[in-house]
């Protein structure tokens, strides 16, 4: 299953294999992006001490680069699934294999990747204990005792944790991971607007973090019946695309259930004229997959592009100290610059460290991806100035300690600005219109992402992955968009011939 939310089998490499423990990080990458996408994405989370690796393959340490920023988007999404009444929950790591066995689709779809714990110390146990793939299983027992009445609905909960997967071929930090962490929302209603409701208003969440938030631009749409939650009534993601390796990737799902599980845990209340009735659920999740499309968007041959709104750092402050300079009225000036900005509410810091050369300290935060630099040397200081480098596009501007502020912040704004406008234009590049199998396979090998008609037949989406098996992977369905272009009448599907019934996004995927 996929990292990127509740669900979504995918297949794919692009990140390579597990790589030697690097011992210390080097300046200067030794990939580039455009020639060996998987080695520059690797040296990228290692050197801009994102990760480090870890003795079990596929199990990764996050370092504060990384968590710093998993934080930040945690502190939006939270404070906005709270005015949703979401409350926070967390339930146990591992479930019974009774329990898990119980909802046989949603089981099936995960058996490849549960973890048994089957021994403790030398002693086997009498049953093995499953640790949490996702935790539908976990919870909904407990929601079949707690929901009683209508009154008690909707239950709504949700748990920041990790979770265990631990079938793939081809481990990537951030992206395909064993242990990950998320947010796992789950909620009951009594009615299925109330939840089909929920589901588009989480979606639109997820469609902020990756747009407002990490830069990167992503469609909304509807999963097909085979790529959506086992066990669900219907899935909605919002779907990435990195240009360089030609794939889609999932962003972040958000399912309504249907009554599928409340049959099968047994979930009703009684209702207003006392009759019972089952609920209606959803679940949605996202991950720290979502760092992983962020460095993959914006990362450049001089290592991590950080947009300012998730940058641990979003300015960073280095002395310039010339020959013979007073280096105490620089080191002041920097420190007095520091101070401004932290008291504005910008994240800025001031590298001191006297054994790196100025060079040196550019060339590290260049790697680690903040967004603004900003040099102090003697001629800043009797000018009463400071020069602003940009990460993104390395222009660099000197203007006046008076507005420092006003200037910086625009800066940051225009960076985050210019970084998805960047974005969302190599991703409009990549977006062929095709409507024949050639067509298709064409645009297939030419790294595209596909708009294309389709019969929405489950069938031909099984033929067309069949027949597009090979090296690097098969193409299937991404999503469908909700953003439908207009569909003539007479389109018929690329892949079967039969009448089109929708538009749907095509490719490989990871």
């Amino acid at each position: 299953m996929s990292t990127g939310g509740k669900g979504g089998a995918a297949k794919g490499g692009g990140g390579g294999k597990k790589k030697e423990v690097k011992k210390e990080t080097k300046l200067g990458m030794a990939y580039k992006k455009d020639d060996n996408f998987g080695e520059w994405y690797s040296e990228v989370v290692v050197n801009s001490e994102m990760i480090e690796y870890y003795d079990i393959s596929g199990c990764y340490i996050l370092r504060p680069w990384a968590m710093e920023i998993w934080e930040l988007l945690k502190e939006f999404f939270d404070a906005e699934i709270k005015k949703l009444k979401l409350k926070p929950y967390y339930f146990p790591l591992f479930v019974t294999e009774n329990v898990l066995q119980k909802e046989k689709d949603h089981i099936e779809g995960f058996a490849p990747e549960v973890a048994w714990v089957t021994k403790s110390g030398k002693s086997d146990l009498e049953a093995p204990i499953a640790i949490r793939p996702t935790s539908e299983t976990v919870m909904y027992p407990y929601f079949s005792k707690w929901i009683r009445s209508h009154r008690d609905l909707p239950l709504r909960c949700n748990q920041w944790c990790n979770v265990v997967r631990w079938e793939f071929s081809n481990p990537t930090p951030f992206i395909r991971s064993r242990e990950f962490l998320w947010q796992e929302g789950h909620t009951a209603f009594a009615t299925k607007e109330e939840a089909d409701e929920e589901v588009l208003q989480i979606l639109e969440l997820y469609r902020r973090i990756y747009e407002e938030f990490l830069a990167v631009p992503v469609s909304k749409g509807r999963k097909s019946e085979m790529e959506k939650f086992a066990g669900g009534l219907y899935t909605t993601s919002v779907e990435a695309f990195i240009p360089n390796t030609g794939r889609g990737i999932q962003g972040a799902t958000s399912h309504c259930l249907g009554q599928n599980f409340a049959k099968m845990f047994d979930i009703t209340f009684e209702n207003e004229k006392g009759a019972r009735e089952m609920v209606w659920q959803n679940s949605w999740a996202y991950t720290t997959r979502s760092i992983g499309v962020m460095v993959m968007t914006h990362g450049d041959d001089k290592g991590l592009v950080l947009p300012p709104k998730v940058a641990p750092i979003q300015v960073i402050v280095i002395p310039v100290p010339y020959k013979d300079a007073d280096t105490t009225a620089i080191k002041e000036a920097c420190e007095s610059t520091v101070s401004t900005l932290n008291q504005s509410g910008i994240r800025a810091d001031l590298d001191t460290r006297e054994n790196y050369s100025p060079g040196w300290k550019y060339s590290h935060w260049e790697m680690k991806g903040v967004p603004l630099r900003i040099e102090i040397g003697p001629k800043d200081l009797a000018n009463k100035q400071v020069r602003i480098v940009r990460r993104d596009n390395g222009s660099k501007v000197d203007i006046p300690v008076t507005n420092l502020f006003e200037e910086v912040k625009g800066l940051l704004d225009g960076i985050q600005e210019n970084l998805l406008k960047t974005a969302k234009e190599k991703r409009d590049a990549c977006i062929e219109v095709i409507k024949t199998w050639d067509d298709f396979t064409a645009a297939l090998n030419n790294k595209r992402l596909i708009l294309a008609p389709w019969c929405d037949e489950e069938e031909v989406e099984k033929d067309v992955k069949a027949r597009t098996k090979g090296d690097l992977g098969a193409a299937k369905t991404l999503c469908t968009p909700f953003d439908q272009p207009e569909l003539p009448e007479g389109t018929l599907c690329f892949a079967s011939g039969k009448p089109a019934k929708k538009w749907s996004f095509w490719g490989r995927s990871y």
